[in-house]
């Protein structure tokens, strides 16, 4: 590793990399320190920052990696191998997803169309009339859910940018903004007080926001925290709300380790009464289910448990 860089123009911090990859800060700096790579300089403070040909290389062993690769197998290897492992993978010589339009529904298939197009009014206006038609519920799980996940799975294998991926996030919480402030003001009897959040080192709040519209289809009272609240506000903000539910979610970014002891300092705090899930599509948290936290590895289960809950609090 270079002990300074000579300029940091055109390189990304280790945040940005994060941002731009998907791979987490703390994956970034056990590769430095197991594989050699990557190899960030430095600033005049001693923060890390990246060559765009480092960057470069990370997308593609992103890719390779959702694809079933281990790091151990690629994170060294040349950017020249690692494309051309990628076309192979293609080419259908490895066991690695090849992207089909039949995949998803006509409808969002128009919607990746539109943003394919980067046609911003058209992808709004379709979304909106899209949750018109279906209804909020069924619009969160059978379009924007479904048109997520090509997504992610599309910038992953390179056929998407990261800006794209951006634009469609943005329209879909714009509509879903909407959708919710427009929804009825007066809870359903018998629904949970839900008090929605992050904790401070996540970043992304777009399936917090797909969260709160199913509850508030529900009939839930929610308060929505947004992204990266301290625990200790967590704590106050659901006594205040009254809260019988916490829910928080967790982006494939987030380290699982952290997160299980986030959410156990969580839950020795709340009282037994208040419940905690968790969405998340990380199966290393899946696996270790943490003792009076509930994990939801899909939107659509935000249904059934509050069937059960309305159950159990009968």
């Amino acid at each position: 590793m270079n002990d300074r860089a000579p300029a940091a123009l055109h390189m990304l911090t280790i945040a940005a990399v994060e941002r731009d990859t998907r791979i987490g800060k703390d994956t970034l700096r056990v590769w430095e320190r197991r594989y050699g790579f990557p190899a960030p300089l430095r600033d005049s403070n001693g923060e890390r920052l990246y060559p765009p040909e480092q960057v470069e290389r990370l997308r593609h062993i992103k890719r390779l990696l959702d694809a079933g690769w281990r790091p151990g197998r690629v994170v060294g290897l040349p950017l020249q191998d690692l494309q051309s492992i990628g076309d192979l993978a293609r080419a259908g010589h490895a066991a690695v997803p090849v992207h089909d339009d039949a995949v998803l529904s006509a409808e969002p298939q128009a919607l990746y169309t539109l943003l394919r197009a980067h046609d911003v009014i058209g992808l709004r206006r379709a979304l909106m009339q899209s949750l018109l038609r279906r209804g909020l519920g069924h619009f969160v799980n059978e379009v924007a859910a479904p048109l997520l996940v090509e997504i992610g799975q599309a910038w992953s294998r390179g056929q998407l940018a990261i800006f794209e991926e951006h634009l469609c996030s943005e329209a879909i919480e714009t509509v879903l903004r909407s959708a919710i402030v427009s929804a009825p003001e007066a809870p359903a009897d018998g629904m949970p007080r839900v008090l929605l959040t992050t904790f401070p080192d996540e970043q992304h709040g777009l399936a917090l926001l797909m969260a709160e519209a199913l509850f508030t289809v529900e009939g839930c009272a929610c308060m929505n925290l947004g992204r990266q609240t301290p625990l200790q506000d967590m704590v106050l903000a659901a006594q205040a709300h009254r809260a019988q539910v916490v829910t928080l979610s967790f982006s494939s970014l987030a380290p699982a380790g952290a997160a299980l002891d986030h959410l156990a300092e969580l839950r020795a705090r709340l009282p037994a009464s208040v419940e905690i899930w968790a969405g998340t599509p990380q199966p290393a948290m899946l696996r270790r289910h943490p003792p009076g936290v509930t994990l939801l590895d899909n939107l659509a289960q935000v249904r059934t448990e509050l069937v059960r809950w309305r159950t159990v609090a009968r």
